[in-house]
């Protein structure tokens, strides 16, 4: 690898390291504000956008134990921000829905960042908003594939890691 490539390499994870704080801390300060803890935000997002799941498949998709995701889904449940639907396929499932009187009641935290975003992409052309999808895309699948490796401890067992 030249060392202009190796530096350009070593420069954009600085640049994504950065990029992936600022939004875990955008994402914490939501949660702070609604009172909620970034967990329980980022579990309604996985609810709101892939629609109604069991706890078994947020689980799947967050990396969480499942003990957790009970009360992660008993807390949401008890603040009204999701509901528990009998599942229409399988009477001993039970579904988690995003409950969207949530959303209409909810604070815009959302809209600067879009319009920001929006008014920037339209100063790109075609091509580069197909790369920047392109590394989104790929960037996504390394992360979601990165947290698959970590080990789902129970609360217990994680404090045995700490220093």
């Amino acid at each position: 690898m030249s060392s202009d490539r190796a530096e350009l390499t070593r420069r954009l994870l600085d640049l994504a390291r950065e990029w992936s704080t600022e939004t875990v801390m955008f994402h914490t300060a939501i949660a702070e504000a609604s009172g909620l803890s970034a967990t329980d935000v980022k579990a309604m997002d996985y609810i709101a956008r892939l629609g109604p799941l069991t706890a078994k498949e947020l689980a799947k998709h967050s990396s969480l134990a499942p003990a957790s995701v009970t009360a992660l889904i008993d807390r949401l449940e008890r603040k009204g921000l999701v509901l528990r639907k009998p599942h229409p396929g399988d009477r001993r499932k039970v579904l988690v829905e995003f409950n969207g009187e949530f959303a209409k009641a909810a604070p815009p935290f959302w809209g600067g960042l879009i319009d920001e975003s929006v008014e920037y992409f339209a100063g790109l052309s075609v091509e580069q908003l197909e790369t920047i999808a392109d590394f989104v895309v790929a960037a996504t699948g390394i992360t979601r594939r990165a947290k698959e490796q970590v080990p789902i401890m129970s609360t217990k067992d994680s404090r045995k890691n700490l220093p």
